[in-house]
């Protein structure tokens, strides 16, 4: 008979504890993957973007360099806050993302408490 109790009581806190706990590390790890993964990317561009305009800025030979390469500034700066733009929008809907499914877990955690709960007064 405690051989049973044992099982139950291993069920149950595998249901109402382990698992949950298990589901969200998961989803934990995933957002965390998605975000430095993200991070790796803006990270990269922005590198790129510098050094590129580092070498422009050292290609100047004369006026007429110089003023290409004030002008692409412009274009430079306008498409690097674009980017910065769409990185950040990009941040918010992951982070809304893993928002919404961490509700969903605690709702889907607290119905099964409430189930179990329900199994255990009867």
């Amino acid at each position: 008979m405690s051989n049973v109790n044992f099982e139950k009581a291993t069920e149950q806190f595998e249901t109402l504890f382990f698992g949950p706990a298990r589901a969200y590390a998961a989803l934990t790890i995933d957002y965390s993957e998605k975000l430095i993964s993200a991070q790796f990317e803006a990270t990269q561009a922005y590198t790129d973007a510098s050094l590129k305009q580092a070498r422009a800025l050292f290609d100047i030979k004369d006026a007429d360099g110089l003023r290409a390469y004030v002008e692409d500034q412009n274009k430079v700066v306008k498409e690097l806050g674009e980017r910065f733009k769409g990185d950040a929008e990009k941040v918010v809907a992951m982070n809304q993302e893993f928002v919404q499914k961490g509700q969903k877990m605690v709702e889907d955690n607290v119905k099964t408490a409430s189930k179990a709960a329900t199994q255990a007064s009867k």
